[in-house]
């Protein structure tokens, strides 16, 4: 990823130098989209373009849509020949490499020329995407973590009550536990465990810009998850897997409970019967504690078009354009007033769901693994393997905090 982000720069310095004012008007007049692993949605993207091209007929849009473990390696070969796509679909931290070496469009300027639009989006969801107070990212989709809760495990574990703290987290899993059951699992890409240390008080980072993450309440809390691991009260694919593991098997139906982010609901229903809205609950995390993942899209630097392809950003992430976004993919926007007419609709058309989009409005000012680090990655790739290690039986909980802070550090310092 710092290689990538490298490239990104040098790339997008190189066409800066290259491209002289009047070579514009003599390129072909095309925005390109490259889009996060939702070839499906056509429909959708093809009413962006024909609103896009009321505006702007002498314009083609072309669309590439990548795999999410594809779209980096392609997006840096494209920004090396100096022909990075207009706008980039995101998710996750992946933006901050590309923003802090200045591959990304700064959008203060636009967002404080459009008021119209920006008056829309939810500034609570549109500051996920701020780096060194300016934005570089505009909502597409929104989503955070949140807890889902198999009832009929519930009910044969006698558990009559939603748990309200870490704590009765832990003490329903531990009564869901045994045979092939296992009473707890989560997510672990992108923070997307974060909110099981905050809820506990740790913190990341300290106001001094060092890791404040190894300390006596933190070294105690993963010694915990690592004996629940031990016992199969949390499953180990919770440290091990990422997308279709956990996912997968909580679909199986012997997982009690499960921490992800809103869109693993209706990929684990479409591969159980068992999946409804009476027999699958959904909740904020107890403290209202959460990690967004919520997709923005971003405009390259070197664009040559950047006025047309933010009118087609503003497209895609407000009014009619956001309303397809949302019906589409099962999901809220970044607009305020779309998101009322969206949930009227999810009432009509797919009332399962309901109950979780609620929580991915509720407590955003509860949301934390989203700092705003340039090195997210490097930062991830240091940390996580040490808390694994621990959270596997493999390393002590204060040999692995050690290391890890000595190698967030250590990045942080390189500032």
């Amino acid at each position: 990823m710092r290689k990538l982000a490298i490239a990104l720069a040098a790339g997008a310095a190189t066409l800066a130098m290259t491209l002289h004012p009047g070579s514009a008007s003599a390129q072909e007049k095309k925005i390109t989209v490259m889009t996060w692993n939702i070839p499906y949605f056509t429909e959708g993207f093809d009413k962006w373009v024909a609103a896009f091209k009321k505006v702007h007929p002498d314009f083609e849009v072309e669309r590439i849509d990548m795999k999410g473990t594809e779209l980096p390696t392609f997006y840096q070969t494209q920004v090396v020949a100096g022909t990075p796509p207009d706008i980039v679909d995101v998710q996750g931290g992946l933006w901050l490499q590309y923003a802090s070496q200045g591959g990304l469009k700064n959008l203060d300027p636009y967002l404080e020329r459009d008021k119209d639009y920006t008056d829309r989006i939810n500034p609570q969801i549109l500051d996920n995407w701020k780096y060194e107070g300016h934005h570089y990212g505009v909502p597409l989709y929104i989503s955070k973590t949140l807890l889902f809760l198999n009832r009929n495990m519930m009910k044969e574990a006698g558990i009559t009550e939603d748990p309200t703290s870490f704590d009765e987290i832990m003490a329903d899993a531990e009564k869901m536990t045994g045979g092939e059951n296992t009473g707890f699992m989560t997510l672990n890409f992108d923070w997307l465990y974060w909110p099981l240390f905050a809820m506990n008080g740790v913190e990341f980072v300290g106001d001094d810009g060092k890791a404040a993450f190894n300390t006596p309440e933190a070294v105690a809390l993963v010694k915990r998850l690592a004996d629940l691991t031990e016992k199969g009260v949390i499953n180990k694919i919770s440290w091990t897997g990422r997308w279709v593991e956990p996912n997968g098997a909580f679909a199986a139906g012997n997982v009690g409970m499960l921490h992800a982010h809103a869109p693993a609901f209706l990929w684990f229903k479409s591969k159980a019967d068992w999946v409804n809205d009476e027999s699958v609950g959904a909740m904020n995390m107890p403290g209202g504690w959460s990690t967004p993942n919520s997709h923005s899209l971003v405009l390259s630097e070197g664009s040559k078009w950047p006025e047309e392809a933010w009118d087609f950003m503003k497209i895609a992430t407000s009014g009619d354009g956001a309303y397809a976004m949302g019906t589409g993919t099962n999901n809220l926007t970044g607009d305020m007033q779309v998101n009322e007419k969206l949930m009227g609709y999810f009432k009509e058309n797919l009332p399962a769901v309901v109950p979780i989009l609620e929580t991915q409005l509720q407590d955003l000012d509860k949301l934390t693994g989203n700092w705003p680090f340039a090195q997210d990655a490097a930062i991830k790739d240091a940390f996580y393997p040490e808390l694994q290690a621990a959270l596997l039986g493999e390393k002590s909980a204060e040999d692995a905090l050690s290391e890890a802070e000595r190698k967030v550090n250590r990045i942080l310092q390189r500032r």
